[in-house]
């Protein structure tokens, strides 16, 4: 496949599974041996995608996954994103807040086939925690 084709595949991703909540994606987009190496606890394969992305949709009302940089070589795809939503639900242990927030994370895509095979993520956590007030602000 194209990096262009696999960067539509990463696309319709976000657009469909984090930002609109539909959990079939995972089953159309994810490989049969899919796996998920990132910040959030979740079981394996393409399961554990369905619980991150219904555990973050449940926890951040009007939850909207925004790209805003993705770079692709071969049958990798990064992609710099922006996450904006409210707090209005149970996150890691931590009760609403019903406080705004923008998380920002990064995520290296591995596609064969057509299908997506692995994710390695990382996202600003500590960023997301400050702005819960979990975590004080740092002081100018």
């Amino acid at each position: 496949m194209s990096t262009e084709e696999n960067k539509a595949i990463v696309r319709q991703f976000f657009e469909e599974g984090p930002s609109k909540g539909n959990l079939s994606i995972a089953d159309i987009l994810l490989s049969p041996d899919f796996s998920i190496h990132g910040p959030l606890p979740a079981s394996p394969g393409i399961e554990g995608m369905k619980e991150i992305i219904t555990t973050c949709r449940a926890a951040f009302e009007h939850l909207n996954v925004t790209i805003e940089d993705m770079i692709a070589e071969g049958n990798k795809v990064a992609v710099r994103f922006t996450a904006r939503g409210v707090h209005k639900g149970d996150f890691m242990d931590l009760s609403a807040t019903g406080k705004p927030i923008t998380m920002t994370g990064i995520e290296i895509f591995r596609i064969k086939g057509g299908k997506i095979t692995e994710i390695w993520g990382e996202a600003n956590l500590f960023g997301l925690m400050q702005q819960l007030g979990i975590i004080p602000a740092p002081r100018n």
